[in-house]
């Protein structure tokens, strides 16, 4: 079994940075793909960047790339989320992910384990 705890969430104006973490326990992660994702109210839940079991092939939505960089450090089974440009449309709970195989799915479905989430907010 595997843990799943996300921080780093919180209120930013528009044009500011966060970064979020998510960091697995339990049992080492080194061999996972790992996601994050998010979730606005009344919306479905859709990826928002996703990286394979050793940091070498990245994944992210359109509406994020070249704002928000993911990163991992394999040491401390620790997944990052470096987001910067926020925009109020990137206010969401957000939603890390562990994948049970080495390569990445932008699938929601294909993730065995989840934390519960850490709310970003973005005021215009």
């Amino acid at each position: 079994q595997v843990q799943v705890v996300e921080s780093g969430g919180g209120l930013v104006q528009a044009g500011g940075s966060l970064r979020l973490s998510c960091v697995a326990s339990g049992r080492t992660i080194s061999s996972n793909a790992m996601g994050w994702f998010r979730q606005a109210p009344g919306k479905e839940r859709e990826i928002v960047a996703a990286i394979n079991w050793n940091g070498g092939a990245t994944h992210y939505q359109d509406s994020v790339k070249g704002r928000f960089t993911i990163s991992r450090d394999g040491v401390k089974n620790t997944v990052f989320l470096q987001m910067n440009s926020l925009k109020p449309e990137d206010t969401a709970l957000y939603y890390c992910a562990v994948r049970s195989m080495l390569w990445y799915s932008a699938n929601a479905n294909d993730y065995a384990y989840w934390g519960q989430g850490t709310q970003v907010t973005v005021s215009s």
